[in-house]
């Protein structure tokens, strides 16, 4: 008598992934899927993935107390398609007994590219001059034509020294920046490579020609840059973006763009995404990406492979190393 093929555990899709690791969901699991790929809310998310073993999640859904509940006592992973996880009510996962995956290591090159891509940009003036030549207006080279910010010599702070902060780093000395970095402990030599570390942020963003902010989304750290904060930057400073948009407040930052008091800012996120504050959109000193930091082919087919591998290994009984503890 031949014996029955096992029965493949259920799972739910709440946004499209790249087509090699889909397909490789379709093969684990007993897949439905976010067809669409809408950002879904917490009650459609209850409704559909009812049932469902594992859920696979990106930073846009929200996994709450409720949606918890509601899928509990079936549900036994939530698999995020990010390094930040303040979107999972960790908590309330705990004490569902449901394990919690995320996606390290694998995007910090490609956010360290983005993050660059921004700092130039902010620095070089980098939206008007591709409106300007868009336009037809552009009437040609002139001396004193867009005059940027020059990058040798400037100093670089760097807000959270991680993984992609020092993949940041590494770039951005190529570019004769100097780094400087707050973190919530200071890095041992090998890793600080030379970088000067501000025990107090505060301290930092004094000496800061640029700001980069790069430490991982946190409820703790929202609205860390205020309007007393930006206030400490030099006149004529440049601030980017890649961690979360709340961390900034919109109306400072804002503010002091459109004042002149900073020079420019590259962000590539934003509070309450994808509905950004629209004083943004009124400013030439400023680019703005459509949250790009782990965009691209190979990124993102690690990002999903690193889940898949957490799954099996957790079915096994092992401990994954991108497990939430």
């Amino acid at each position: 008598m031949s014996s029955q093929p096992p029965t493949l555990p259920r799972a739910f899709l709440c946004r499209r992934f790249t087509a090699p690791v889909e397909a490789a969901l379709h093969e684990r699991f007993a897949l439905t899927m976010n067809e669409d790929d809408s950002i879904l809310s917490a009650g459609q998310i209850a409704g559909l993935a009812a049932g469902c073993e594992v859920l696979f999640v990106t930073a846009t859904e929200s996994i709450d107390a409720t949606v918890i509940a509601a899928l509990s006592p079936s549900l036994r992973i939530i698999a995020t398609l990010s390094v930040g996880y303040d979107h999972i009510d960790r908590a309330a996962a705990g004490e569902a007994g449901i394990s919690v995956l995320h996606t390290p290591d694998v995007l910090s090159d490609a956010c360290a590219e983005i993050a660059l891509m921004l700092l130039l940009n902010a620095c070089r003036r980098g939206h008007e001059a591709d409106r300007l030549v868009r336009s037809g207006a552009w009437a040609g080279w002139a001396p004193t034509q867009l005059l940027g910010m020059g990058l040798v010599g400037r100093k670089l702070g760097i807000f959270g020294m991680g993984r992609i902060g020092r993949a940041i780093a590494v770039r951005a000395r190529a570019f004769g920046l100097e780094i400087h970095y707050h973190n919530r402990q200071r890095l041992a030599p090998a890793l600080e490579d030379g970088a000067v570390y501000h025990e107090a942020l505060d301290d930092m963003l004094s000496s800061a020609d640029i700001l980069m902010i790069a430490a991982p989304g946190s409820p703790s750290l929202r609205g860390t840059f205020d309007a007393r904060r930006l206030a400490l930057l030099p006149v004529g400073a440049v601030v980017v973006n890649i961690s979360r948009g709340d961390l900034v407040i919109d109306d400072a930052l804002i503010d002091a763009l459109h004042s002149g008091r900073l020079r420019g800012a590259g962000l590539d996120v934003f509070a309450n995404e994808p509905r950004i504050h629209p004083g943004y959109r009124a400013l030439d000193n400023v680019f703005l990406s459509p949250h790009l930091g782990s965009a691209t082919h190979e990124t993102r087919d690690a990002m999903g492979w690193l889940l898949i591998r957490g799954v099996e290994a957790l079915a096994r009984g092992e401990e994954p190393a991108n497990l939430l503890r």
